[in-house]
């Protein structure tokens, strides 16, 4: 592919963060936030957390309020993205391998900067051309395309000269929908997941490596 921007999805892409947060749903979000009814983790993956709020309230009803709600997602997010989480095999070459060839390279996520900032510095993830927050948009996050057709706006290109790479539901109908061309990354947590609104689905990071790089 000829495109030469490139915007990874953090949780679940770049970070394995998805098994923790989807551990947190069964055990706090799904058993003791939500009046009732049995959500599946995909309806909800891949949304800004806030908007997750407004979501089960809307379709099960909640028994916290919207500030402890998020005041929870927070509190969990310091062992998510602090102490378990560990990086997609070979990123920091993948992303070194990318700049050389001259394409520019961003993250686009739903989580807070501040998630972000933690799992940039972590892993020495920098130099980006862009870090793009859910929380820096007034229009709604994922699987709204506008995050990746401001992304795009950002960095001086249309959404079709885009790669964007996901894993969740909603961030693969986000990308999609905002016309850049749609990878998605399965792994273990996604592989029974309809992935089909993408363009390419690729196993893991050695066949993504060859999908962005051309490598056969």
């Amino acid at each position: 592919m000829d495109a030469n921007v490139v915007l990874f999805d953090m949780d679940g892409v770049l970070v394995d963060s998805e098994q923790y947060w989807h551990a947190f749903e069964d055990d706090w979000v799904f058993a003791e936030a939500i009046e009732s009814g049995d959500p599946a983790h995909e309806e909800i993956t891949g949304m800004n957390f806030r908007e997750i709020y407004h979501y089960l309230d809307e379709a099960y009803g909640t028994t916290v309020t919207k500030e402890e709600f998020v005041a929870a997602y927070e509190e969990n997010s310091k062992d998510v993205y602090g102490e378990n989480v560990v990086l997609m095999d070979g990123a920091e070459e993948l992303f070194s391998d990318l700049r050389a060839a001259g394409k520019k390279v961003a993250i686009v996520s739903s989580a807070p900067q501040g998630w972000i900032s933690v799992v940039r510095e972590r892993f020495s993830l920098d130099p980006l051309d862009l870090v793009l927050s859910a929380d820096d948009i007034d229009d709604p996050g994922k699987p709204e395309p506008h995050i990746y057709e401001t992304a795009a706006e950002q960095l001086g290109v249309a959404p079709e000269d885009c790669v964007v790479v996901e894993d969740s539901v909603n961030g693969i109908e986000s990308a999609a929908r905002s016309g850049a061309h749609t990878i998605a990354y399965r792994v273990d947590h996604n592989r029974e997941l309809d992935l089909s609104q993408a363009d390419q689905i690729v196993d893991g990071p050695e066949e993504l490596r060859a999908a962005l790089l051309g490598e056969n």
